[in-house]
């Protein structure tokens, strides 16, 4: 399923996240200091201890994870032109906002249970335990709504969230960002209301305007 173009339309919003890194020195010489890596120039005081709050804490466990991985891949795989969701810490980051949206833990756990009790049901064993093929085959059951079984409605509700957070994690990291080709805001140079234009309504610059605000060296 090639859906990475149709997931740069979902893109909406994004969340930071600290990087920690601790250096080491040998016996001889004095034990490096811990660094941490924030994005503190947009935050304030408050808004910093919050996010380390959310940092220190864990809500997924180890299986939850796995699962968040394989279904993120499943999204948004590797392709030619860069890595996948797994690649761009997509999982890290859907941890992080159920932690900064609550609102969207019950709904995450509840259908990574779903999704483990059909998988148990067909193949005896969780999602992220099943072959390739047959998570394909589940994903494709609840990946379009208007196809879908009445009995797959709330597979399709938990893809539906799982699909949007993993577009929203992935093109708002930096190897999404470079995914969708995005510049940013960049240094331009001016070069002044075109001649045509000023000769169309008979103006003209003053020395003075052409020296300090047109003309570029």
């Amino acid at each position: 399923m090639d859906r990475r173009k149709y997931l740069k339309t979902l893109v909406a919003g994004s969340a930071g996240a600290g990087l920690l890194l601790q250096g080491c020195k040998d016996d001889k010489q004095p034990q490096a200091p811990e660094v941490t890596k924030e994005f503190t120039i947009d935050r304030t005081k408050a808004e910093l201890e919050y996010e380390r709050k959310l940092l220190s804490e864990k809500f997924f466990d180890e299986h939850e994870m796995k699962t968040i991985s394989v279904l993120a891949d499943i999204i948004i795989p590797a392709d030619e032109v860069s890595g996948s969701a797994t690649d761009a810490k997509v999982p890290e980051f859907i941890e992080f906002i159920v932690k900064d949206m609550p609102r969207h833990q019950i709904p995450m756990r509840g259908g990574i249970k779903w999704l483990d009790l059909q998988m148990m049901r067909r193949h005896n064993a969780d999602f992220a335990s099943c072959t390739k093929e047959q998570q394909i085959a589940m994903v494709d059951e609840i990946a379009y709504p208007e196809k879908a079984k009445p009995e797959m409605l709330a597979g399709v509700a938990f893809f539906n969230l799982m699909r949007d957070l993993t577009a929203t994690g992935f093109f708002t990291s930096e190897i999404g960002i470079k995914d969708l080709g995005y510049a940013g805001n960049r240094p331009n140079q001016w070069d002044g209301v075109p001649q045509d234009v000023l000769d169309q309504y008979g103006m003209k610059y003053d020395e003075r305007t052409l020296e300090i605000s047109v003309k570029h060296t």
